[in-house]
């Protein structure tokens, strides 16, 4: 193989025919294992039990983001409360607690949502009392 030196400073070998085939077979070959292989991948995602796994991968991922910015102003993280709450799931499902606990838990909602929307009222209230006075 001889090696010239183009006008752009590029370093150019000169190959035999022989030599230039045996490349671009190999290169051939290559392509035809990328090609293969993506479309394993397109046939592996296009399962049901890949597609399932995907979205709960994503609406785990969505919800953990959520949770981490609703607990972001107080220090804490999901990764911080998770043995927390895998103790305290362990403690209800020991004690066969699951029904109380879902009931508490509901209960805690509504009177969250109820004490949101009275606050809500409340501060609209009282700006219509000082825009009245």
């Amino acid at each position: 193989m001889d090696k010239t030196k183009s006008e752009a400073g590029v370093v150019a070998v000169k190959q035999t025919p022989a030599q230039r085939k045996e490349e671009l077979m190999r290169d051939g070959e290559f392509y035809r294992a990328g090609v293969a292989h993506a479309k394993a991948q397109i046939k592996h995602g296009a399962r049901p039990e890949v597609l399932f796994h995907s979205a709960v991968d994503h609406a785990t991922f969505a919800l953990r983001s959520r949770v981490d910015s609703l607990l972001h102003p107080t220090g804490y993280s999901v990764a911080s409360m998770a043995p927390y709450a895998l103790s305290a799931v362990k403690f209800i499902r020991h004690r066969k607690l699951g029904k109380p606990a879902l009931a508490v838990s509901v209960l805690l909602g509504v009177a969250g949502w109820y004490f949101k929307r009275y606050r809500a009222q409340h501060a609209v209230d009282q700006a219509i009392d000082r825009t009245t006075y």
